[in-house]
């Protein structure tokens, strides 16, 4: 009975690598180090030229629970292709190797689950740190701005502004994210787009109040250096998802702002045929065309009957003059308005 309960408690962990060498000790360390301690650790070498994968053999060679793999492709969705194909657990959970987990991690996220059900999504709060001792201020901002999502398990009320699940602090159970079809596409981000699949599929997010991860922030960190986490693909990938989920196509559709964002999705809106109305608040602007486009006054909205809107505005001031704006209109978030950043 006794190792029964324990096989459907064995959770799965996910970790792709790559030449994170200084690293990948205090990683392995933390997971070893956590109070819930029937887990296993599929962890996949992406081609790494340092010392990694000799660092991650000694481990494995020590603890039975570190299956440790190289990637057969190339690429993060393609070693997490590789580690869930090879995982056994019922539960389902990712790690990056250079960040921590704190003790309690998968203690914490297996009991919500556990006490929630399938069709829930297990988070943490998380911390940002760095060896140099200071962080930008968007990572601070980002990290008060996520946690403060998922101490209500709000997250997807703000999902088209950015990644509203942290791709090392998430649990499922592995039903879930088998119907997810999690990692098949070779779509970037994957950590976001994964997030959207989890949307799509209705997941609820169980909130938490929880520091359960540590997040290392460092200058080849790959969200800062690898090209398919720049800004360029993360428009797309809102635009592809709201059109297929969000979209109403029996009503009007706005879109307010003519920076490189706003112009980003009006490219794409017109290469897919939709048509929209297209808002501005710079005096400048208005009255000009772009891609043929005319630039209206955001005015314009309140004769459009029932409209959707899409914000491309970035300062936090002009968005919370919109979102004022739009509410007395009767517009409500996620329904009527979506924020783009």
């Amino acid at each position: 009975m006794y190792l029964s309960i324990m096989k459907q408690d064995l959770v799965s962990v996910l970790t792709p690598f790559k030449n994170t060498a200084d690293f990948l000790p205090a990683c392995i360390k933390s997971i070893q180090s956590q109070t819930h301690t029937f887990w296993e650790l599929l962890i996949v070498d992406d081609h790494s030229t340092d010392s990694s994968y000799d660092i991650v053999k000694s481990f494995a060679e020590k603890d039975p629970r570190i299956k440790l793999f190289k990637n057969n492709g190339t690429g993060i969705i393609s070693a997490l292709r590789l580690a869930f194909k090879e995982s056994k657990g019922t539960f389902i959970t990712r790690m990056d190797s250079d960040d921590i987990m704190n003790p309690d991690k998968l203690q914490s996220m297996l009991l919500d689950l556990k006490d929630h059900g399938k069709g829930h999504i297990a988070l943490g709060l998380v911390q940002y740190f760095s060896d140099s001792g200071s962080l930008g201020d968007g990572f601070q901002r980002y990290e008060t701005w996520l946690n403060k999502l998922t101490l209500k398990g709000d997250n997807f009320k703000e999902i088209y502004k950015e990644c509203v699940i942290p791709s090392p602090c998430w649990m499922v159970f592995r039903a879930d994210l088998v119907s997810c079809k999690a990692f098949e596409p070779n779509r970037y981000p994957e950590d976001y787009d994964l997030t959207f699949r989890f949307y799509e599929a209705q997941l609820n997010c169980i909130p938490s109040k929880k520091a359960l991860h540590e997040w290392r922030d460092y200058p080849n960190r790959a969200s800062r250096t690898d090209a398919h986490y720049s800004k360029n693909h993360f428009i797309p990938l809102k635009l592809r998802y709201f059109l297929k989920l969000d979209f109403d196509n029996s009503r009007p559709l706005a879109l307010w702002g003519a920076g490189n964002k706003g112009k980003m999705v009006a490219k794409k809106l017109i290469t897919e045929g939709i048509a929209f109305t297209w808002l501005c608040n710079n005096e400048k602007k208005i009255g000009k065309h772009i891609y043929d486009q005319e630039l209206y006054s955001f005015r314009q909205l309140q004769n459009l009957k029932q409209p959707q809107c899409i914000i491309t505005v970035a300062n936090p001031d002009e968005q919370a003059t919109i979102k004022h704006h739009l509410q007395s209109l009767g517009m409500q978030p996620m329904i009527d308005y979506y924020f783009f950043c």
